[in-house]
């Protein structure tokens, strides 16, 4: 059973329909690429699966246990949709940390928020914090932070804020990690610290959905490529199927387009 399972999606703005019928699987401990243009629905697909968009059809289900089903009309609640949250861990283009905590804030920050719903909480208050506390500073060590857990994001580098949010977005112990083109904002030296977190947590397989424009990296990190074009996904498969041997004109064209750019 796939650990992810996205069948027939659809997601419009107004007259614009941004995806249409959008299916795929993710195995367990598997990383998949998603690339394709500007505009052609990446990042829309990545916030229908982490519930900051709403989709308009479809099912998304998670080890087997449907989160969404637009057959199911009933009102969820907001406590209801954050918990499906849980099952993913995102990671934004910007960053998106609170400039008025420390890095180590940053990532204790949801785990103390949802602490505080533990009816065990009040009893044990110290020792859980310092469980959450102590689970920050290990996420911030790996990712080579040790000496900036202090820091605010304004003091930190472009590449170290994004460090602070992968620690962040892996705090909560997700199903599914998911980064939206994490190296967007970052000078190519900056790159190259975040993509080598990204390399190090694909050899220790996580579970990744990885929204890219680094063509070498998600054909070298990537287990599964989908191209996305015009908010359809025109072709999918491994790697080497897709960069060496694709089957469509459309990814063909992005492919040599992207090339030629580099």
């Amino acid at each position: 059973m796939p650990i992810l399972a996205v069948d027939h999606i659809n997601k419009s703005f107004g007259s614009t329909q941004v995806l249409k019928d959008i299916s795929f699987s993710l195995e367990r401990g598997k990383a998949l690429a998603i690339i394709g243009s500007s505009g052609s629905g990446k990042t829309t697909l990545l916030r229908c699966l982490n519930f900051l968009e709403k989709p308009d059809g479809g099912r998304i289900a998670v080890n087997g246990q449907t989160l969404f089903d637009a057959a199911d009309r009933a009102a969820k609640s907001d406590a209801e949709i954050r918990k499906r949250r849980l099952h993913f861990g995102m990671v934004f283009q910007s960053f998106n940390l609170f400039p008025q905590y420390t890095a180590l804030e940053n990532v204790m920050l949801a785990s103390l928020l949802l602490a505080k719903e533990r009816p065990d909480y009040k009893q044990n208050k110290r020792a859980i914090q310092e469980e959450i506390e102590q689970r920050a500073i290990e996420l911030l060590s790996r990712m080579s932070l040790e000496g900036r857990m202090g820091h605010y994001p304004h003091q930190l580098s472009g590449g170290q804020q994004q460090r602070v949010a992968i620690a962040r977005a892996l705090a909560l112990q997700p199903d599914i990690l998911c980064f939206d083109e994490p190296t967007s904002a970052l000078d190519p030296e900056l790159t190259g610290e975040v993509l080598k977190v990204i390399r190090h947590l694909a050899e220790q397989h996580t579970t990744m959905i990885i929204v890219t424009h680094e063509m070498a990296f998600a054909r070298d990190v990537a287990d599964h490529v989908l191209f996305m074009d015009g908010g359809v996904i025109v072709e999918q498969g491994s790697p080497t199927a897709l960069f060496e041997n694709t089957q469509n004109e459309r990814t063909r064209a992005f492919l040599s387009r992207f090339s030629q750019n580099d």
